[in-house]
């Protein structure tokens, strides 16, 4: 059990059933009376935001998620296919759970998908992923007036900024959380 004390930011809770995030939290203490706690919730699974003053001595059920390793195999239409790497069991996330992960998913990555209940609400994917340069433009020599950066395209789609040495066919690594280049990869 949570107390009103206990609140911060992203902490996952449950309420009337359903998990809520803490997305914005203020202590409150007016000069009479009790202290009051102001949280933003954000619905886990609708995604619907709300805000709620709670007193000091309301209490919360943690909210009950689990994050299972699955692997990606592949997209039909608007949904993505993931294998339970223990159980074999195979479940469909929509482009909305996936989010912006698609962009650096490829087939096979194995990813943490975050369940309430039996109920798919995320993914996350590893910090650094390799993927290949599908599309780089040559990069001329005393080109300064494009900097010290080229934008290339990988395999999946994604473009970013990269280094002018980054060939086309090399395999570079990216920071998922920042979508930026990190090093080339041997």
């Amino acid at each position: 059990m949570y107390e009103a004390s206990d609140l911060r930011k992203n902490l996952k809770i449950q309420i009337d059933g359903e998990p809520y995030v803490v997305t914005d939290f203020q202590f409150v203490k007016p000069g009479k009376g009790q202290a009051l706690y102001r949280c933003k919730l954000k619905n886990m699974i609708t995604g619907s935001q709300f805000e709620r003053t709670f007193r000091s001595v309301d209490t919360f059920d943690p909210a009950n998620l689990q994050e299972r390793k699955m692997q990606y195999l592949y997209q039909e239409e608007n949904n993505y296919c993931f294998m339970d790497s223990e159980s074999y069991e195979q479940i469909f996330l929509t482009a909305e759970q996936v989010g912006d992960a698609v962009q650096f998913m490829t087939e096979n990555i194995d990813t943490d998908i975050l369940f309430f209940g039996d109920k798919p609400l995320g993914i996350t994917l590893p910090t650094f992923v390799d993927l290949t340069v599908t599309k780089a433009d040559p990069w001329v020599r005393g080109d300064t007036a494009a900097g010290n950066s080229k934008p290339v395209t990988v395999e999946t789609g994604y473009q970013l900024q990269v280094p002018p040495f980054v060939e086309e066919g090399e395999k570079i690594r990216i920071d998922t959380r920042t979508g930026e280049y990190v090093t080339r990869v041997k």
